[in-house]
C-alpha cells in the first residue's frame, strides 16, 4: 500500500497524538491469532482487521447457522453452513484487503495448538467453552505469549489480559488459572446455548478484546494485564477486580509440550467422578502388599517426618512436572490432614486417567500417626 492510500485508510487513528504513525507500523507488523469465529470473535476480528493489524489468524471449525445471526455479525443467511473461519477471511479480505488473513477451518487441540499458536503475537479467546480456554491458557504460558481473555452470558461479560511477563514493579504476570485454578463440572456454569445471551453483548465484549489487544501492539494507555473487568449490560455497571499470581496454580500447568500432548482438556473439564479417598486400615494394606508408589505432597521441611515406609516427596506445587517420577499403576497421595493430598489426586487423576488407580489418604499423616499410636505394641 502506497503512503498516500495508508494515510487515508488510517488517519483517524494516526492523528491521535498517543498512536500516530509509529503505532500503524506496529499494528501492522503485528501478528494476532483469533480462536473462535462467533460472537466476540466477530466483533474483534473485525476492529482488528479494520484498524489493520498486518497477520490475523482465525481459527473455527464450525458452521455458520441461523441461531448465530443475532450476535455474529460477519455472517448472513447466505453463510450458512459455511465454515466460519473461512467465511469471516472471505468477509474480511474485502473489508481490508491490504492485511494478511490466514484461515484455519480447524478444531483447536492439544495436537495443533503449538504449531498454529507460535506464529503469533497475541493470542484472543473467542471461544465458548471451559476444555478450549484452559487448553488456551496453557499453551499461552508454555509459549510464553499474551493471552486476551473474553467470555460472556446473558446479560455479562468479562475481559483481562493474562500476560507471562512481570509488569513494572516485579509483580509476576498473571494466566487464566489464577483465576479459576480448576475447571467447573458440567453443568455448573451454563453455556450461552444453555443460558442464553443478549446479541450486543458479544460485540461489546469482543470489542473491548480488539481495544485491549491494539493498545498492547502499540504500547499505549493502560492494559488489563493482572486485571479483569466485568460488564453488565442489563445495569450497565461495571467493576475491576485486581488479579495476583500464585504459586500453588502453576503446578497445575503442563511442565512442557509433551506433558500438554499428553492432557486430555476435555476429560479434565467434563464431569469428574468423585475423588477415592481411603482410609488408614486400607492404606496401611496397601503398603504392606508393596506395588504402590506413596507420595507425600507436603512442602519441605513439613512436620511430622514420615520415617515409617517407602515414599516420594513430591510437592504439590512441583507435582505436574515430576510425573515421571510415579512408576506404580497404583498411586496414594498424602498431606497433613488430606486436603492437598485431594488436590494432588485431582491433578494425577487428570493426567492419568484409566490408566493408573490414585487415591487420597484420608485424615492425612496427622490421622495415619494417630492410628499407629494407637495399635497394640
Amino acid at each position: 500500500m502506497n503512503d498516500n492510500k495508508l494515510y487515508e485508510r488510517y488517519q483517524r487513528q494516526m492523528i491521535l497524538k498517543e498512536f500516530g504513525v509509529e503505532g500503524q507500523r506496529k499494528l501492522l507488523r503485528a501478528k494476532v491469532l483469533v480462536i473462535g469465529a462467533g460472537g466476540l470473535g466477530c466483533s474483534a476480528l473485525q476492529y482488528l482487521a479494520g484498524a489493520g493489524v498486518g497477520t490475523i489468524g482465525i481459527v473455527d471449525d464450525d458452521m455458520v447457522s441461523l441461531s448465530n445471526l443475532h450476535r455474529q455479525i460477519l455472517y448472513s443467511v447466505k453463510d450458512i453452513g459455511f465454515n466460519k473461519a473461512e467465511r469471516a477471511t472471505e468477509v474480511l479480505q474485502q473489508l481490508n484487503p491490504e492485511i494478511k488473513i490466514i484461515a484455519y477451518p480447524e478444531r483447536l487441540t492439544t495436537q495443533n495448538a503449538f504449531a498454529i499458536m507460535e506464529a503469533y503475537d497475541i493470542i484472543i479467546d473467542g471461544t465458548d467453552n471451559f476444555s478450549s480456554r484452559y487448553m488456551i491458557n496453557d499453551a499461552c504460558v508454555l509459549l510464553n505469549k499474551t493471552f486476551v481473555f473474553g467470555a460472556v452470558s446473558q446479560w455479562e461479560g468479562q475481559v483481562a489480559v493474562f500476560s507471562p511477563h512481570p509488569l513494572k514493579g516485579g509483580k509476576d504476570g498473571v494466566n487464566y488459572r489464577d483465576l479459576f485454578p480448576q475447571p467447573p463440572k458440567d453443568g455448573e456454569v451454563l453455556n450461552c446455548a444453555e443460558a442464553g445471551v443478549i446479541g450486543v453483548l458479544p460485540g461489546i465484549i469482543g470489542t473491548m478484546m480488539a481495544n485491549e489487544t491494539i493498545k498492547l501492539i502499540t504500547g499505549i494507555g493502560s492494559s488489563l494485564i493482572n486485571r479483569m473487568v466485568t460488564y453488565n449490560a442489563l445495569t450497565n455497571q461495571v467493576y475491576e477486580l485486581g488479579l495476583s499470581a500464585r504459586k500453588k496454580t502453576r503446578s497445575l500447568i503442563p511442565k512442557d509440550k509433551s506433558a500438554f500432548l499428553q492432557t486430555d482438556y476435555e476429560w479434565l473439564c467434563a464431569a469428574q467422578p468423585q475423588l477415592k479417598e481411603i482410609d488408614v486400615n486400607i492404606f496401611n494394606s496397601m503398603i504392606a502388599k508393596g506395588e504402590v508408589d506413596v507420595i507425600d505432597v507436603r512442602e519441605e521441611n513439613e512436620l511430622p517426618a514420615v520415617k515409617e515406609f517407602l515414599h516420594l516427596k513430591i510437592p504439590l506445587t512441583q507435582l505436574a512436572e515430576n510425573i515421571s517420577l510415579i512408576k506404580s499403576d497404583t498411586v496414594v497421595a498424602f498431606c497433613q490432614s488430606g486436603k492437598r493430598s485431594l488436590q494432588a489426586a485431582g491433578i494425577l487423576s487428570g493426567i492419568f486417567r484409566e490408566t493408573k488407580k490414585v487415591y487420597s489418604l484420608k485424615g492425612g499423616i496427622l490421622k495415619w500417626k494417630q492410628n499407629q499410636a494407637k495399635l497394640p505394641v
